[in-house]
């Protein structure tokens, strides 16, 4: 079931960041997020109150979560986007999380699909998203679910991380 976080949630969405980031260290990984530096519990602490948080529950546990807002960053301007669009009609899609335990179980495509309808029925046109330029398999998963790629860049990600950026795109109308 994918809904709105609400407060119980918090501990549990930043335990799913500190999970991921920590086999990423361990193993390697995708992202360019770094412990203790980007994604913290603070994310769930800043997003739940204001109502753009959703998480994906299974069985009582939190197995990905992400952030829906109209909050397009600066550098979007930027961007040569193909879909132009207000906005009010403008959903992105931020900090989408699945931890390694429950990674391959189709939970990004859920995510994404709700991400789609959520927006639908509040009246946006498009969907866009950024990602580090290297997370082949989040790239993989946004164009396998009707994304395009519209540009990249380089940004500081939080005002801390050094990372090149991919920026994708989704018309919905």
């Amino acid at each position: 079931m994918i809904r709105k976080a609400e407060r119980k949630d918090i501990a549990a969405i930043g335990e799913t960041y500190t999970e991921l980031l920590t086999h990423e260290k361990k193993h390697g990984g995708f992202s360019n997020w770094e412990l203790g530096v980007y994604p913290t519990v603070r994310v769930a602490e800043e997003k739940v109150p204001c109502g753009e948080m959703f998480v994906l529950e299974e069985d009582g546990r939190i197995c990905a979560s992400m952030v829906l807002n109209s909050d397009q960053a600066e550098e979007y301007a930027a961007v040569p986007w193909k879909y132009e669009a207000a906005s009010a009609q403008v959903l992105v899609i931020h900090t989408l999380c699945i931890p390694p335990q429950q990674a391959g179980r189709g939970y990004g495509t859920q995510m994404v699909a709700y991400a789609k309808e959520y927006a639908i029925a509040h009246g946006c046109t498009v969907i866009r998203i950024d990602t580090y330029a290297h997370n082949e398999p989040v790239k993989q998963l946004y164009q396998k679910n009707g994304f395009r790629i519209a540009g990249w860049g380089k940004i500081k990600l939080q005002g801390l991380i050094d990372e090149d950026q991919v920026y994708l795109e989704c018309w919905l109308a």
